[in-house]
């Protein structure tokens, strides 16, 4: 009896010890619920957060602490269900005090269950206002700081693009001069003409760079041969390199094909090259590598075609490594480059689904790695030297700016077309309805209430067979299109528009 007695004894001290414990906390509001939400017990760390005395606040339903829109969203009943169902409730949210201001509430509630059976909750609060605000004042001023960076990281770029087009645009200009000066021989009408046609490409290059960094850049994705598409570019990879380099390549015979852009594949061959070369300043050997890889570790797990581009240069220091493929980071002088070169082959890699890496050595060079899926459609064998597809009948161009629209009419005659030109989609849908035309060209940005897409989308459901071409220098929307339409990218070449209308239905 004496034993029982006693045991009796400690459990209520002990219980004692527990209540003054829980009721002395000063930095928590530690109470217990009945199973409807009733308060049945408070601490002083209740009464200091929430300002409610016991007296005052026993007995009543703890949505009291709510905003009004919660509690007439069901948000206090919503926590006990969710904590009698999962077995704990926690969240992070605005609570009201007895004063009606407010304060930010780290909360937890436990279910207590007694023989199997619910007799509450208990629930801890904690006032973490102070600490939201300093996260809200450090997230705001690492906001400023990414805003300061972007400027300067903009300010880069201006300057190295800017540097680039006014180099393009003297090219142009003073070949121009040379034209328009009097009847040149062959030999400098030859050069002037290169020249110009030399810095377009390039001026369109550098476009491209910018419009696939600001993920604006309309994508083609087609099935390619690898190794056939390398050696179609080495003269163009051959002058990237320059006379002081040597460019090898070492492409596996039975390399898969790939589905990506080949523009944009081109042009990350082409970066990777040119970077390789400013790499080696006093010489050496770029080798390009392509070959199949099975990949097992998630994400990138699969069939993938790696493409190696090596050098044996001086290699990236270990802690420029981890920046190269961010926009803007260049370590080449002023005018020397725009820092998107990386920057493009990082895009394009994952916007095909794969990525890049980069292994280094100082001293002992550096090699990237295109990892790119292996595709599933066989490539379209492309005939080399064959002539411009040369069509009949009439077109309807549809461009708003007259000196795009001037050339592209030029074009389109030397392929043999009749062309109407109108400079909106309204325009265009009033020429088909009075005149009927073999096929539509549409620049896909243009003013007014329809663009190109839906015109080409309106044109389907009115006249289902006739065939539509667009074209595009870029255009968010463009993205959207994937197929249901061609799109020629410019600036396009009379080969090109050729090739893209010799696909068009018939």
């Amino acid at each position: 009896m004496a034993k029982k007695f006693s045991q009796q004894r400690d459990l209520f001290e002990s219980e004692r010890s527990f209540r003054l414990l829980v009721e002395a906390v000063a930095d928590y509001a530690l109470y217990m619920l009945d199973p409807r939400g009733i308060i049945t017990s408070w601490n002083i760390g209740g009464e200091r957060i929430k300002g409610y005395s016991p007296e005052e606040i026993l007995g009543q339903h703890f949505s009291r602490f709510y905003t009004e829109t919660d509690r007439a969203n069901g948000k206090p009943a919503r926590a006990l269900g969710i904590a009698r169902e999962k077995g704990r409730y926690e969240e992070e949210g605005w609570r009201v005090r007895k004063d009606g201001t407010f304060f930010w509430a780290s909360v937890v509630i436990d279910p207590i269950y007694e023989d199997g059976e619910l007799v509450g909750f208990a629930k801890i609060t904690r006032d973490i206002t102070e600490r939201r605000n300093a996260q809200l004042k450090l997230e705001a001023m690492q906001k400023q700081l990414a805003e300061s960076q972007k400027f300067d990281a903009l300010g880069q770029l201006t300057g190295g693009v800017a540097h680039d087009f006014n180099n393009l645009l003297m090219i142009i200009s003073g070949s121009l001069h040379i034209l328009k000066k009097g009847p040149p021989d062959d030999a400098r009408l030859e050069r002037a003409m290169s020249a110009i046609e030399t810095a377009t490409k390039r001026g369109a290059a550098l476009t491209n760079q910018l419009l696939s960094f600001a993920r604006r850049q309309s994508v083609n994705p087609q099935a390619i041969d690898v190794a056939e598409r390398i050696s179609s570019i080495r003269e163009v990879l051959d002058a990237g390199v320059g006379s002081a380099v040597r460019l090898a390549l070492d492409i596996h015979p039975a390399t898969w094909p790939i589905t990506a852009d080949v523009s944009e594949l081109e042009t990350a061959l082409l970066n990777l090259v040119i970077n390789a070369r400013d790499a080696m300043p006093d010489g050496g050997t770029v080798t390009i590598r392509a070959r199949n890889i099975a990949l097992t570790e998630t994400p990138l797990a699969g069939e993938f075609v790696a493409i190696d581009i090596a050098d044996t240069g001086l290699g990236i220091p270990a802690d420029v490594v981890d920046k190269i493929f961010e926009p803007f980071f260049t370590t080449k002088p002023i005018g020397k480059g725009t820092g998107l070169g990386l920057s493009q082959v990082h895009g394009f890699a994952h916007q095909a689904g794969g990525t890049v890496k980069v292994a280094s050595e100082l001293g002992k060079g550096t090699t990237f790695t295109v990892l790119l899926p292996r595709g599933t459609d066989a490539p379209v064998r492309e005939t080399t030297g064959a002539a411009p597809f040369r069509g009949s009948g009439t077109v309807l161009l549809v461009e708003d700016n007259p000196d795009v629209a001037l050339v592209s009419i030029g074009l389109l005659e030397q392929l043999g077309y009749q062309v109407r030109r109108v400079a909106d989609a309204e325009a265009a849908l009033r020429e088909i309805e009075q005149n009927g035309v073999d096929f539509v060209f549409s620049d896909i940005v243009m003013p007014g209430k329809m663009d190109g897409l839906s015109l080409a989308h309106r044109l389907r459901q009115i006249r289902p067979g006739l065939p539509i071409l667009l074209a595009t220098g870029y255009s968010e929307v463009a993205a959207g299109v994937r197929g249901d339409f061609p799109i020629l990218r410019k600036p396009y070449e009379i080969h090109e528009l050729s090739e893209a209308i010799s696909k068009l239905p018939r």
